[in-house]
């Protein structure tokens, strides 16, 4: 038995392929909901930290389950379930890698702004997903990029006078657009911050994961606010992207918010902090994902992303110098096409998972070739060697 969330991720997955082949061809898809209220308790546990009682919990109720194909499938995917949160909280010792400086509070009504590049990945995609990005090693090179002409997406705060938090969000290409207004007045009204599909809930866990306000706090929030900021805040964010366009908007978005929250609330923090910061908040809103978006969209230019195979899950980042003129070269090689049709990462990071657990050899040479590939084409780069990419969105 081990407390090591990494390990213990793997020896669930493992459980779980083991369940789903007792259960044969019959009892439906591997993939579905994961959310009986019998498993629950040994998900609270796992969510705390206490991975061997949690585990003896899941193997408890695993023996209610092994009585038909249809009730493995799902222990299967409970057990997945499992594993998930173990990822998650492996991924979550990346914020010791976060450090946060004490500045002075902007004026009331001041607005702090971020605007922000999409990101197209050149090399190496995938190598940066949890677990493989520590349990391999990644690395991705990623180029900053211009949408015709703009930064697509962005982030202001400012502090207001009432002891409240108004926030408003709209996504989507011109025309098409998507309005979100919420206000905050009480800690209740931030309790579905890890729900990813409730209205606001980036806005309200990066109000959570930077520490602005505490949900744990016995503290009302207008009594947090006043208290410490003399104030609420108004927080805006916006992207003219497609929703799942494939060029990093969620987690670039992430980033934008955060910096302004950091600013609005009199502190700062480095680039490097605020990778680790968005990988961090990116688990509590249980999104998961892995670190080259806010590597491609919050670190200029083009550069390497690495990670190295440990925990906790430290990327560095390398920018690449490129020769004179290569730049613009660069530039008439590259060609966006909107096609209209999404791109969902979430809908294969499933079976890419199961692979990996599974250690198949494809998958493992799959992965080698990645970051392989990813060093030569930061040599490329700064070799000023033509590439040739065309982005289908």
């Amino acid at each position: 038995m081990t407390d090591d969330p990494g390990i213990a991720a793997r020896a669930l997955a493992c459980v779980a392929d083991l369940l789903g082949c007792m259960a044969g061809r019959e009892g439906g898809l591997r993939s579905g909901p994961a959310a009986n209220k019998d498993w629950t308790p040994a998900y609270l546990l796992l969510e705390k930290g206490n991975v061997m009682l949690g585990v003896k919990l899941l193997a408890e109720e695993r023996e209610r389950w092994l009585s038909r194909p249809a009730m493995l499938i799902r222990a299967a995917r409970h057990y997945e379930g499992a594993e998930q949160i173990l990822i998650r909280r492996a991924v979550m010792s990346s914020f010791k890698f976060v450090s946060i400086s004490e500045k002075e509070l902007p004026p009331q009504g001041q607005w702090v702004t971020a605007e922000c590049p999409a990101r197209i990945d050149m090399s190496g995609g995938w190598s940066d997903t949890p677990p493989i990005t520590y349990e391999h090693g990644g690395a991705v090179v990623n180029v900053a990029v211009l949408v015709d002409g703009q930064r697509p997406m962005g982030a202001r705060a400012r502090r207001i006078p009432e002891p409240l938090l108004r926030l408003s969000s709209k996504s989507g290409p011109p025309g098409a657009e998507f309005h979100t207004n919420l206000t905050c007045r009480s800690l209740a009204d931030l309790q579905d911050y890890c729900q990813p599909q409730a209205p606001g809930a980036l806005l309200k866990a990066a109000f959570i994961c930077t520490k602005t306000v505490n949900l744990t706090c016995e503290k009302m929030l207008s009594e947090q606010l006043a208290g410490k900021y003399g104030g609420g805040f108004e927080l805006q964010t916006w992207s003219n992207l497609p929703h799942g366009s494939g060029l990093g908007t969620s987690s670039i978005l992430a980033g934008a918010v955060m910096v302004v929250l950091y600013e609005a609330s009199g502190r700062s923090v480095d680039a490097e902090s605020l990778i680790h910061a968005v990988l961090h908040l990116e688990q509590v809103l249980t999104t998961g994902g892995g670190w080259q978006d806010q590597v491609g969209g919050l670190i200029p230019g083009v550069k390497i992303g690495r990670s190295a195979p440990e925990l906790p899950l430290h990327v560095t980042i390398e920018c690449l110098q490129l020769p004179d003129g290569f730049l613009e070269t660069l530039n008439q090689h590259l060609l966006l096409v909107y096609t209209g049709k999404t791109r969902l990462a979430r809908n294969l990071l499933q079976d890419v998972l199961r692979n990996w657990y599974a250690r198949l050899p494809d998958i493992l040479q799959n992965v080698d070739a990645l970051v392989n590939n990813a060093e030569l084409c930061a040599e490329s780069f700064q070799k000023g060697k033509t590439v040739h990419y065309t982005r289908y969105v």
